[in-house]
């Protein structure tokens, strides 16, 4: 007879699946970064597809990941801070904000 050992179980976090938003390239798809308030390069993450696409819009791709792989792909890009379920902390471009393009081209063309 032939006694078989449970693999161990992981923690319930580390088996946790994350919803990382990506693009699409030629050969694939890529992680997406963004920056934090500081400048620097982060993860972002979801914990539910319904998360990310109330944030980035519902066609932003996405691909489903454990905390560790992401980790693991962000790091080298020089992203070592993952934030998870973030919320837009900007404030919307209302009229008196944004850029007025039609003047800005006529100085450019002064130039």
């Amino acid at each position: 007879m032939t006694s078989t050992t449970p693999a161990p179980q992981e923690p319930a976090e580390r088996r946790t699946v994350l919803h990382v938003p990506v693009r699409s390239t030629g050969a694939g798809f890529a992680l997406r970064l963004f920056r934090q308030r500081d400048g620097s390069r982060c993860a972002v993450a979801f914990s539910s597809p319904d998360r990310l696409a109330a944030l980035l819009g519902a066609d932003q791709r996405s691909v489903p990941l454990a905390e560790a792989a992401l980790r693991a792909l962000a790091e080298p890009l020089g992203a070592t801070a993952l934030v998870v379920d973030p919320r837009l902390v900007a404030g919307p471009v209302g009229p008196d904000r944004a850029v007025d393009t039609v003047r800005l081209r006529a100085l450019q063309q002064q130039w």
